[in-house]
């Protein structure tokens, strides 16, 4: 008989809910939210994005990896790979006793019958799951439901013919997921793309301006085995990794969608292309919610915290770049008097940079604030002591 797998909790959710709290409640946050997300300290005055941090994925996901460490003391716990992105969470665990098997020296291969493995967020692959189920170990599947809901869909595309165009990042792990899941479906056929410009490679070959061999010279790390553009991109499906910008995801769809018509007419449309919104509520309104707050009012600059290899917040410090003077930074070391250390917009997850003199001096500062939704309110409300501390002012909420 095959070993459980746990989908809904583990029935220790309260027994967790302390340790929860102590690892990643922020006390200042609560007062903050009590004063309308708006928070004085001497010359200093920062406002915080009415929605930041942890989603309910996130939350979930953590909470599930407390409750497996609690509920099995003595077997040994892997994870497949990060939890979510954002190292101090990922440490946390480490420091409980659950082993990576994204890590040096671990392996799927090594994962015996005895052991427990959590599924992170992300999800995983066909071929991941099915070794692990194969092993019989026990699973908790922490995968997240937007994730799920993207997964549904692309398997509806292949079973229906379209090969899915999927908005994201090719090795990111979800996008690897929701790749495989279209690999299942009837041998269905993917091609990822990143950007406007990768879409705009797509779009020429389905207008006739492009050959065959060119496209796949540019995307070919995306296009799934055996991808045939001549016979695969007839009839297509738009989908997204579920924390990409909205904004550019929407742009992708209609390149594609005015391609598809400039191809084969605006009456054949529905036989070529389909689509549906995956970006996830919760990506969503954090995104809308830091357009709001820097269409309220001017500010001198703004600070993005989370995972340098967070999806959800590198969009965010997109967003915010675009506006104002804008440092992505993992956690509130990356602060100094002198230097800010962060990632750039666009940059790689390991090229963070030094900037010097990034913090105004004596005049009044005004400083947005937002966090991507794998960054704890811990980790928020420590940026928020560091930054009252730089600018020389007292801690207190207006």
């Amino acid at each position: 008989m095959p070993a459980p797998i746990f989908r809904k909790g583990l029935d220790l959710k309260h027994a967790v809910a302390g340790e929860l709290a102590r690892d990643y409640h922020s006390r200042i946050l609560d007062r903050i939210r009590e004063s309308d997300f708006v928070w004085r300290s001497g010359r200093l005055t920062l406002h915080l994005a009415r929605e930041f941090g942890f989603c309910y994925g996130v939350d979930r996901a953590v909470d599930y990896a407390y409750q497996t460490r609690r509920k099995f003391p003595d077997r040994t716990v892997f994870l497949t790979g990060e939890i979510i992105h954002n190292p101090h969470v990922n440490a946390r665990l480490r420091s409980a006793g659950i082993r990576f098997l994204s890590d040096p020296g671990e392996e799927i291969a090594q994962v015996t019958a005895g052991d427990v493995v959590i599924l992170p967020a992300f999800g995983v692959t066909i071929a991941a799951l099915e070794q692990l189920v194969g092993c019989g170990c026990t699973l908790v599947d922490t995968t997240c439901g937007s994730v799920l809901n993207v997964w549904k869909n692309v398997r509806r595309y292949a079973r229906d013919g379209y090969t899915a165009i999927i908005h994201g990042k090719v090795q990111h792990e979800e996008t690897q997921a929701t790749a495989s899941q279209v690999r299942v479906a009837s041998g269905g056929h993917y091609v990822i793309v990143l950007d406007r410009e990768e879409a705009g490679v797509l779009c020429e070959f389905i207008r006739g301006r492009m050959d065959a061999a060119t496209l796949l010279d540019r995307l070919g790390p995306g296009c799934s085995a055996g991808f045939d553009p001549a016979r695969d991109l007839v009839r297509v499906g738009l989908a997204n990794q579920t924390t990409m910008l909205m904004s550019e995801s929407l742009e992708v769809g209609e390149s594609i969608r005015r391609a598809m018509i400039n191809r084969y007419g605006e009456a054949a449309l529905p036989r070529h292309y389909r689509a549906f919104d995956t970006i996830c509520s919760a990506t969503q309104d954090r995104q809308d919610a830091v357009v709001g707050l820097l269409d309220e009012q001017r500010f001198d600059l703004a600070v993005v915290i989370g995972g340098y290899n967070s999806s959800n917040t590198r969009n965010l410090a997109r967003i915010c770049a675009e506006r104002v003077a804008t440092y992505h930074i993992s956690d509130p070391s990356c602060l100094e008097p002198a230097i800010v250390r962060h990632l750039p917009s666009g940059g790689r997850p390991g090229a963070e940079i030094a900037t010097r003199d990034w913090l105004p001096g004596g005049a009044p500062l005004t400083v947005a604030l937002t966090a991507g939704a794998s960054t704890p309110d811990n980790i928020v409300g420590e940026v928020v002591e560091r930054l009252s501390d730089l600018a020389g002012g007292e801690l207190s909420a207006s």
